[in-house]
């Protein structure tokens, strides 16, 4: 029997496929409870306070915070480190990668920022005018992997790589017009922090239980100081070493040794290892910790925990709107958050990408067509997760909020079922 390898970029699109399907279960799981008898418990649920109460202090917050506020700074601190790798050994670390995607991206954050205020004449909905700018890698990646072999691999790393710098646009987006008034003591103590992660980070010293510490403390400073606290996750991200402390070739060379020495180690004839072999399995652990890249161990960690749980989740508790409702949702604001995403997304990345390419300023690899582009280009109106949250930024309206989700679901999906066209008919 034949073991398919997979390469890291392939494993990276296979965990993304199956969050997009998990992603999709539970949104339609979150619709049906908040819709059925059982609604008052889904309320229930994510509005129940949880946190620390004693005589001199207290910090507790409803459930669904915790997941908006602090299960999704997890979600930015891998971001972040995808974010990192990407720069430094990626597909942005040179020009010549980097120009491709990065025209696609600023389209497709440009123009339905523009449709949206072209679109919208309502001054309380201006606020909601980041929701339409990001892509969601996992739905959209999910299509793309439905289509199996008729996409090449390059569109896939194209879809990829803008969506990445899509959501490096937002997570700038949210950091200077999403948070809300700066108490900048906490947060000089919090930079403070940060920069002796980076001093540490820039001499080789990297520890996951400092990393945990010091992310808990900016995290908490980042909330207190009025700045969104999952921004802390991506500038904890920058925090983390990319590089190993150890070559292949000594690696290679003490594995030589390990072997030669683990046979010389005592060998007892109970089920349980001698002490010799304890001790150089010990040094096993360390070379190899030393050989890893924290980066990439770690990114290869959370990666699984935030596309099966962490983004399911946040999901389950923020995609369950009330139909009973209907009648009190702004239909012309969802109405303008869908025409964002859909023409927004399809124009703008198709449009400005097309555009750079006749002008010669980059250059698109040979098996993408024209009519693939544009197909990705209205994958990328997918923009359930960054949307989602960006909205529960702008608005406290719960009028205003359901719109934009109701406009979010419809508007992925319209843009979903057209791309997929599109990419079925032309590839």
């Amino acid at each position: 029997m034949t073991t398919k390898l997979l390469s890291p970029f392939q494993k990276f699109v296979k965990i993304e496929s199956l969050s997009g399907i998990l992603l999709l279960a539970t949104t339609i799981l979150a619709l049906v409870w908040a819709n059925s008898p059982y609604a008052s418990s889904y309320d229930a649920i994510w509005n129940y306070e949880l946190g620390i109460t004693t005589q001199s202090f207290e910090f507790t917050k409803p459930v669904i915070l915790w997941i908006n506020d602090g299960l999704m700074a997890i979600f930015f601190f891998l971001i972040g480190l995808e974010i990192k790798r990407e720069i430094l050994i990626g597909e942005l670390n040179s020009v010549k990668k980097l120009a491709f995607p990065l025209f696609g991206a600023l389209g497709g954050m440009i123009i339905p920022i523009a449709l949206f205020f072209l679109i919208n004449q309502n001054p309380e909905t201006q606020d909601g005018w980041g929701i339409s700018m990001a892509t969601d890698i996992a739905f959209s990646l999910a299509v793309l992997n439905a289509l199996g072999k008729r996409i090449p691999l390059n569109l896939k790393i194209f879809l990829t790589a803008f969506a990445i710098v899509d959501d490096l646009g937002a997570v700038m987006v949210i950091a200077l017009f999403y948070s809300g008034t700066i108490k900048m003591g906490l947060l000089a103590i919090a930079f403070g922090i940060l920069g002796l992660l980076y001093i540490l980070a820039a001499r080789q010293f990297f520890s996951k239980f400092l990393l945990l510490i010091a992310g808990i403390a900016v995290w908490f400073l980042f909330l207190k100081a009025g700045i969104h606290p999952t921004i802390a996750g991506i500038l904890l991200a920058f925090s983390v070493p990319v590089r190993q402390k150890m070559v292949t070739d000594d690696f290679i060379n003490s594995l030589g040794k390990f072997y030669n020495d683990f046979k010389k180690a005592r060998i007892l004839k109970k089920p349980i290892l001698s002490k010799q072999q304890l001790a150089q399995l010990n040094n096993l652990d360390e070379t190899t910790d030393q050989f890893r890249s924290p980066l990439q161990s770690l990114e290869h960690d959370l990666h699984g925990w935030v596309a099966y749980c962490i983004i399911p989740i946040f999901a389950l508790a923020n995609a369950g709107i009330s139909i009973n409702g209907v009648e009190s949702v702004n239909s012309s604001f969802a109405i303008t958050i869908i025409i964002a995403l859909v023409l927004g997304k399809g124009i703008g990345v198709s449009g400005i990408v097309l555009l750079a390419q006749k002008l010669k300023w980059i250059t698109i690899p040979k098996d993408i067509s024209k009519q693939q582009i544009i197909g990705v280009s209205f994958l990328a109106g997918i923009g359930f997760t960054m949307a989602i949250f960006i909205a529960n930024l702008a608005f406290s309206s719960s009028i205003y909020l359901n719109s934009a989700k109701i406009g979010v679901l419809i508007g992925s999906l319209i843009a979903a079922v057209i791309g997929y066209i599109i990419l079925r008919r032309t590839s």
